[in-house]
């Protein structure tokens, strides 16, 4: 019996329900079917249903739910905006022909995915805004066959910004005589821009970045005099700019840049009295800046860097008097920098670095602008920094590095309050540091390494509480002592100050839990090392070598839970070394040079205590002695026979001479010392070390020796070390780390196909050390041989180190050609690393995967490819994270190197694909 009343109460409900849908009117209906097709994730549609039929069958039910808005009756749906719902699947397009008062349909931000609907493009007549960016749509774009296209007559907005779409642009678009709003950007379009699209009657806003468009920039743009608005680069077309754009009269944004342009700048650009921001950067334009440009006096941004641009900058740039950002950087213009940029009074920010510009700067700089951030760091410029560069109070980045300055650092800089970042390094400045660091309360960087500074490091550094980054090495008679408080300034990382004449002793380690590499090599510190450096809970690295430390050496080392690197060689230290395996770990080479100091790695404590081992100590003696006058023969030998060999070490290196290394090679002959080009060896100190052998070329000899030392110099926690190189007329030794790293990124692979969170830092790792190469290093330092088998990590920790970074290109690079040679081979590392990418994301099943058989699989098939291996299911949060991946993978690996991000751009693309989704 109760069982009988349940299956009838069952049927009740069903009937009710039953009734109640089909007593829904047509829209209501419409939406409940979209519903129940959508994946919502997220419950956004949760107040999508209805309990009871309307008493009128005029109302529409659904005027109440979220993302839905009528009419002032309630009588029709004319706005639907599911944008930002985390709603997935495809849609059909049947559930929206219903909706014949629709005016808006806003779909964005959302994982939609398969074809885009006919139905809703060709039958909603009357809608006037359409928006479905940041989907997954795919397949060709409604092309309005059979005159379709016109059939919206009335849209004004059509935004369809980052999905996959493919083929070529849609044509008949240009029929919209009302529309005003075009973005079809970010997709896989491909062709031409069509001819057609000059015949837009209002259009405003058009942008079509960003895609795998070729061909020639048609004339006919030209025509689109109501545009305002223009972005079309990041794609890879042919031949010169259109001087037909300069018809454009209402145009205020022009954006043209990665797009393989080539020719030079059109004088009838001064015909755009509008235009406020003009970007062509990364391209191929040559030539100089024409006179003209300096007419358009409305512009606020301009940025022609990264072309082949020659000559100098205009005077008549005098009436550029908006202008706020000038940016030239890696182009090959010369001359000095003009006055009238000075007395601009807009400017603040002046980007003209890797260049050959000389002479002074304009002692006016600074003055009649509100100046922010200047860099003209790698060109040939001297003089003393203008006195008024920050008198306007704004100032916060200064990068003068790599130039010929000299003068003083005071009054320029002493009270500019507003500073973040100083870089003035290899210059010539002299005199004392003028800072004040309690007048710099927002200082985080600081670099004035390789100068000529004298007065010693300033006594306030500590009340730095923002600076975390100083370097003040090389600067042979700075002298003076450390600052007594300088390990408790709140957030310093790295100190930096090797060779700089330092003495007196080494300050309390007190506070200091946020220092992480302390350098101060070759200086005159003595005293005793204290156990407080326990406190410093985050030091992975201490270089006291070349010191006169005196007395033991604390055990409280052994303490520092992140500690990898520490040298105490060539002091005077005495007793014994600590038996903890951390000091053990270090190597001889940390310990030698002290004549006092016995223990592992070092000779038995024993054998100093002994007087009965005196003659065994003479018959040494004899025997080093006599192995001297070896080393000498043998050296006369080799200097006669291949030149005079020398030794560069750089910081982690122990004092090796050019001797020492050869003698670990076990050959009497140099050139038969490595017989294979990359081999093991251990040095004389017990330290083992990667080698790898170059053979010289007398014209390419000056080159590779300055890349080696730029890479040896290069310090970043994503790189494996070089630490040093011999050499003499005809062979290279160059020595690199290999103690902390263990295992390639296809051994780790094997244990972490299912770690996302593993992934994402090992990809994330590698594109922070590409970039720091690219960006970070002046000139850039291609890697040249981005792979798996070159990605290694440590022992501890899921932290990607890249190796042999630098090798592969420095062998091709000549001076003349050197610009050349090292823009191709960045654009070759961003492909390999968008390779590496998918080859992480596939388990290697995408191991050098073909870029063009990549681009030509449809994007919804790959991702589905890389969802699966990596079990993200359709439900998981993840999916938007794995897919902001890919899609830089897509960028990274386009076939046309205009069409690619640089590497600042990919690790900003992939930490936004981390912060969007947290």
């Amino acid at each position: 019996m109760e069982s009988s009343k349940h299956n009838k109460l069952c049927s009740c409900f069903y009937l009710c329900l039953f009734l109640t849908l089909v007593a829904a009117e047509p829209q209501t209906e419409s939406l409940l079917t979209l519903k129940s097709q959508l994946t919502d994730n997220s419950n956004s549609l949760k107040d999508w249903f209805i309990i009871t039929p309307e008493v009128s069958d005029k109302v529409v039910a659904c005027c109440s739910w979220s993302g839905v808005r009528c009419n002032q009756n309630s009588t029709s749906v004319v706005s639907l905006d599911l944008s930002s719902k985390n709603l997935a699947g495809s849609l059909s397009g049947k559930e929206f022909l219903v909706f014949t008062e629709l005016l808006e349909l806003n779909i964005s931000d959302n994982s939609f995915s398969g074809e885009f609907p006919t139905e809703i493009f060709f039958n909603l007549t009357n809608l006037r805004s359409l928006d479905i960016s940041r989907n997954n749509f795919s397949g060709r774009f409604p092309d309005g066959n059979g005159g379709g296209g016109s059939s919206l007559k009335n849209l004004i907005l059509l935004d369809a910004l980052s999905n996959s779409f493919s083929g070529p642009l849609p044509i008949h678009l240009s029929q919209l005589e009302n529309l005003k709003a075009l973005n079809l950007a970010g997709s896989y379009f491909t062709g031409s821009i069509p001819s057609q699209y000059g015949s837009f009657k209002n259009l405003e806003f058009l942008h079509l970045g960003g895609n795998l468009l070729s061909g020639h920039i048609p004339q006919e743009l030209g025509n689109l005099t109501t545009l305002t608005h223009m972005e079309i680069g990041y794609n890879s077309y042919e031949g010169v700019i259109p001087w037909q754009i300069g018809y454009m009269s209402e145009l205020k944004y022009l954006d043209i840049a990665g797009a393989n342009l080539s020719g030079f700048l059109p004088k009838h650009f001064s015909n755009l009295t509008k235009l406020e921001s003009l970007f062509l950067f990364r391209n191929h334009l040559s030539r100089e800046i024409p006179w003209e440009l300096g007419q358009i006096t409305s512009l606020v941004n301009l940025d022609l860097s990264d072309n082949h641009i020659s000559g100098t900058i205009p005077e008549s740039f005098s009436g550029l008097k908006n202008l706020r950002l000038l940016n030239l950087m890696y182009n090959e213009m010369s001359g000095t920098l003009p006055q009238v940029i000075a007395q601009l009074p807009s400017l603040d920010t002046l980007f003209i670095w890797n260049n050959y510009f000389s002479g002074s700067l304009p002692k006016s700089l600074g003055m009649n602008s509100k100046l922010r951030w200047v860099d003209v760091s790698t060109n040939s410029f001297e003089g003393e920094i203008p006195q008024g560069i920050c008198s306007r109070g704004v100032l916060f980045k200064v990068i003068l590095f790599s130039n010929n300055f000299t003068g003083t650092l005071s009054p320029s800089l002493s009270n500019c309050s507003t500073l973040v970042r100083i870089r003035l390094e290899d210059n010539s400045f002299s005199g004392v540091i003028p800072f004040s660091f309690s007048q710099l309360p927002d200082i985080s960087y600081i670099d004035l390494s390789r100068n000529k500074l004298t007065g010693g490091i300033p006594l306030d550094i500590s009340k730095a509480t923002k600076l975390d980054y100083f370097n003040i090495s090389n600067n042979p008679e700075l002298g003076g002592k450390l600052p007594p408080q300088i390990w408790s300034a709140p957030r310093l990382q790295n100190f930096s100050a090797s060779s700089c004449s330092i003495s007196g002793s080494l300050p309390e380690f007190e506070s200091c839990k946020a220092i992480t590499v302390i350098e101060l090599s070759n200086n005159n510190i003595s005293g005793r090392l204290t156990q407080t450096v326990s406190t410093c809970g985050s030091l992975q690295k201490m270089d006291l070598a070349g010191n006169r430390m005196t007395g033991g050496i604390p055990e409280r080392f052994a303490k520092l839970p992140h500690l990898r690197v520490l040298d105490l060689s060539h002091n005077n230290l005495s007793g014994s070394i600590p038996s903890d395996k951390l000091f053990q770990s270090m190597g001889k080479h940390a310990y030698e040079g002290n004549a006092n100091l016995c223990g592992l790695p070092l000779k038995s404590c024993s054998a100093y205590s002994s007087r009965k081992l005196v003659s065994v100590l003479v018959a040494c003696l004899v025997s080093i002695l006599l192995m001297i006058v070896a080393a000498l023969a043998l050296y006369y030998i080799r200097q006669r026979s291949q030149g005079q060999w020398k030794m560069v070490s750089f910081a982690g290196l122990p004092h090796f001479t050019a001797d020492d290394v050869l003698r670990s090679f076990g050959s009497p002959e140099p050139s038969e010392a490595v017989p294979a080009s990359v081999s093991k060896a251990v040095l004389p100190t017990g330290i083992t070390v990667i080698v790898r052998k170059i053979e010289l070329q007398d014209k390419k000899k000056s080159v590779v020796l300055n890349v080696l030392t730029q890479m040896g110099n290069a310090r970043h926690v994503n790189l494996v070390r070089l630490l040093g190189f011999c050499y003499n007329n005809h062979l290279v030794y160059v020595l690199y780390d290999n103690n902390l790293h263990t295992g390639t990124l296809a051994e780790k692979m094997k244990t972490k196909k299912k770690d996302w969170a593993t992934k994402k830092r090992i990809i994330t790792g590698v594109a922070k050390g590409l970039c720091f190469l690219h960006h970070e290093c002046y000139p850039a330092i291609p890697h040249g041989d981005v792979k798996s088998s070159n990605i290694l990590f440590d022992d501890d920790k899921i932290e990607p180190y890249l190796g042999e970074f630098g090798f592969k290109y420095m062998l091709h690079l000549n001076t003349d050609q050197m610009n050349d040679v090292i823009r191709a081979e960045q654009q070759k590392d961003i492909y390999k690393f968008g390779e590496l990418i998918l080859e992480i994301l596939t388990n290697g099943k995408l191991m050098n995967a073909g870029g063009l058989m990549i681009q030509n699989k449809p994007k919804d098939v790959l991702l589905r490819e890389v969802y699966a291996e990596n079990e993200v299911g359709s439900s998981d949060f993840k999916q938007g994270e794995v897919k902001r991946v890919v899609e830089v993978a897509l960028l990274c690996i386009r076939s046309d190197q205009s069409d690619r991000p640089c590497m600042e751009d990919a690790v900003r693309f992939l930490s936004e694909a981390e912060n969007r989704f947290k």
